[in-house]
């Protein structure tokens, strides 16, 4: 059996869970986030696919807006596969608590002079895995859920990430 075959199998059998999926409500969203340790808001989109009865895998990606401080620019953005976990579900009111993998990339940039006005171009930049722990609460209002979630980033330095948005059913 080849790689591209491969491949192909797996597209396959993932486009029947998620079409045998769709009727369990996926939602897509778009979120606007906050982050402790960059200090500084972010924009996302998001994604709850039903896996289980009261268990939904949430992959998410977050940019946030660049930070430019003493010549220094830095640009971060993570990408997140959690597991929400429904634990109280009330008409209008849906609590869940989370956990997943992390992956937290980071550039910084220095472009400028230095003191004797030679022009210095520096970068570098890291990404780091780390997990995720919180807790969140949807409000469905039909094909609309307007949502808010918090969570810790455990990687070095850790990272409480605050998050509100809406997300709209297929």
């Amino acid at each position: 059996m080849n790689l591209k075959s491969t491949f192909f199998g797996i597209l396959i059998g993932l486009g029947l869970v998620l079409s045998a999926q769709a009727q369990e409500n996926i939602r897509i969203g778009a979120m606007l986030a906050y982050g402790s340790e960059i200090e500084n808001p972010g924009i996302g989109v998001n994604a709850e696919i039903p896996i289980m009865e009261n268990l939904n895998l949430a992959p998410s990606l977050i940019y946030f807006i660049p930070k430019e401080q003493y010549g220094f620019k830095t640009n971060w953005f993570e990408i997140s596969a959690n597991a929400n976990y429904y634990f109280l579900k009330q008409s209008g009111l849906n609590v869940y608590a989370l956990g997943g993998l992390n992956y937290t990339h980071l550039k910084t940039s220095y472009d400028g002079k230095n003191i004797w006005g030679v022009t210095n171009d520096v970068s570098a930049s890291e990404g780091r895995f780390g997990l995720n722990l919180g807790g969140g609460v949807n409000f469905p209002l039909g094909k609309i859920t307007p949502f808010a979630e918090v969570k810790y980033v455990v990687i070095e330095d850790g990272q409480v990430v605050a998050g509100a948005g809406v997300k709209f059913n297929l």
